[in-house]
């Protein structure tokens, strides 16, 4: 007689881990704005570090301390790759994070691609440890679409969790008019209008016309609509400050700018499919980027062309063909640079520059006629940053908040769904 001998699915260990938590715990390396470092040398602040950020390699050493901080590394877990000695257990470790690097890949959320950078030299490494470090240095990662879209949700799902229970719908607006929701009393049909028949209202009209008696003699006059709350779509551009100042004083401004611009996308992407965002940063110059390049972005040695950043936005904007039109401003300073005619780049670093500010304010005025509404969000509080931001919200007749890397997400959420609940200093 034959048996057949049935143990418990164990799975591998790659099974058993939770991606998404990694990728969650891993946001601040994948969308590092510069502050983390890099091989690159900066004419303000020197060296910047010493590894590349990019790299596979870099990936594989955040995925390790990932997994010893989330606790993952347990001795169960271990165990199953214990080794006849110590080469051998780093072998298994180095194996198993090649793997995990695939499984990201092979689902969606990164993709590979040959490094564009300098190597790092490994001398004095063993034949094989520095084969695979040369290899993995020779390749670069790179979040895809599907990689920015899970980080945004999650990103969002954090920056709503105080919100209370209600999702967002579209955008209100104080305009009546004839949609499909019912919201309000019914009136008489006007050309134009959505054939949104309120049936008994109608027929009343008819009969207290006609009185009761088959057939009924409709007339165009007896048509009644329902009414409902004017809802609009809305074009978006988010403009991001790439200027030094972002990460120079020793706290990393960008990347919470850069893990709002991925939730806004996810918000409106899944609520509110009629809008649009598009992304601008702005430092010497301005330049729009598209969101699939936001997670490699950086913050480099540039001053802040705020003018040149509005004016870009504003044509942006121009060309949506939205009744709603808004720009979203995160900064951390002073305008300190304009685009002259012929194409150069004028600085001041030394306070605030009349001929600077008259030009950014220009552009601000542009923004007001095209009736473009600017929200600032200013991630600094000197007296006269607050006097800038001020005479600007007044021209746009927008408004500003005075935030911190730690309340930004939510300040610009709730400003974006129009919340009520802000708790920041906001100037009017």
């Amino acid at each position: 007689m034959r048996f057949t001998t049935y143990t418990r699915y164990r799975g591998s260990l790659l099974d058993r881990l939770d991606l998404g938590a990694l990728l969650e715990y891993l946001s601040d390396f994948l969308l590092d704005g510069g502050f983390a470092g890099g091989p690159n040398f900066h004419p303000w602040w020197g060296w910047s570090g010493d590894e590349d950020t990019s790299s596979v390699e870099a990936l594989k050493e955040a995925l390790l301390r990932a997994l010893l901080d989330l606790d993952l590394l347990t001795p169960e877990f271990l165990a199953e790759l214990e080794g006849d000695d110590e080469e051998a257990f780093l072998k298994q470790i180095s194996s198993f994070l090649d793997d995990l690097v695939e499984r990201m890949v092979d689902e969606g959320y990164l993709s590979l691609e040959p490094s564009q950078g300098v190597g790092i030299d490994a001398d004095g490494e063993g034949g094989e440890v520095r084969e695979a470090r040369d290899a993995a240095r020779g390749v670069d990662f790179s979040l895809t679409r599907k990689g920015m879209d899970f980080l945004g949700y999650r990103a969002l799902r954090d920056l709503l969790t105080g919100f209370g229970q209600g999702t967002p719908g579209s955008h209100d607006t104080p305009k009546l008019s004839t949609g499909v929701e019912s919201g309000a009393a019914s009136r008489p049909y006007a050309f134009g209008d959505t054939l949104n028949l309120d049936i008994p209202a109608t027929l009343k009209r008819a009969l207290e016309r006609e009185g009761l008696g088959l057939p009924i003699d409709l007339r165009h006059d007896d048509l009644m609509v329902h009414q409902t709350e004017h809802r609009s779509s809305c074009a978006t551009v988010l403009m991001l400050d790439i200027s030094h100042s972002m990460i120079l004083y020793g706290e990393d401004r960008f990347s919470p700018a850069k893990r709002v611009a991925l939730a806004l996308s996810h918000l409106i992407r899944t609520h509110f499919p009629g809008d649009t965002l598009r992304v601008v940063t702005f430092g010497d110059r301005a330049e729009e980027i598209p969101l699939s390049r936001l997670g490699k972005a950086r913050v480099g040695p540039f001053h802040t062309n705020t003018a040149e950043g509005l004016e870009v936005a504003r044509r942006i904007l121009a060309s949506e063909g939205k009744e709603m039109r808004q720009i979203i401003m995160i900064t951390d300073g002073k305008p300190s640079a304009m685009t002259l005619p012929d194409g150069k780049v004028y600085t001041n670093s030394g306070g605030l520059d009349p001929t600077i500010l008259r030009r950014t304010y220009r552009e601000v005025s542009a923004c007001r006629k095209a009736g473009i509404l600017i929200n600032t969000f200013m991630l600094a509080e000197d007296p006269y940053l607050v006097r800038f931001v001020r005479k600007m919200s007044e021209i746009a007749r927008g408004k500003a908040y005075f935030t911190s890397t730690v309340t930004l997400g939510s300040y610009v959420m709730m400003d974006f769904m129009k919340g009520k609940g802000t708790t920041g200093t906001r100037l009017r």
